[in-house]
């Protein structure tokens, strides 16, 4: 086994019966489990809403157009969940990076599962 074989991919997580990439290119990957229920990213983005009945967060959509892209970013950058790093990761398809919150600033993808 090499040490490929233990990284998880963007690509490797969501959901089968995904829109084309040419539609919608990127796409939400959110460690629910971590969410601290601040509702930062509700304040930022018409995407998140944080359901009052748990305490967490929930996306409306896992999979962004370009026209949804900025504020959903602005949700990861804001999220402030694992000292700062967040639980909101925005990945582009195209490319299996991590555009936000990417704390390590070399679009690998940064979950804590």
């Amino acid at each position: 086994m090499t040490d490929t074989d233990d990284v998880l991919r963007p690509s490797d997580v969501g959901d089968a019966d995904a829109p084309p990439v040419d539609e919608k290119p990127y796409k939400i990957i959110f460690e629910a489990n971590k969410c601290i229920g601040t509702g930062k990213c509700a304040e930022v983005s018409s995407n998140w809403a944080l359901d009052l009945d748990t305490g967490l967060a929930r996306p409306k959509t896992y999979y962004v157009g370009e026209d949804d892209l900025d504020h959903n970013v602005r949700a990861a950058e804001v999220c402030p969940a694992k000292k700062g790093r967040g639980v909101i990761h925005v990945i582009d398809r195209r490319t299996d990076e991590e555009i936000a919150p990417d704390p390590a600033g070399d679009g690998s993808l940064s979950v804590d599962w």
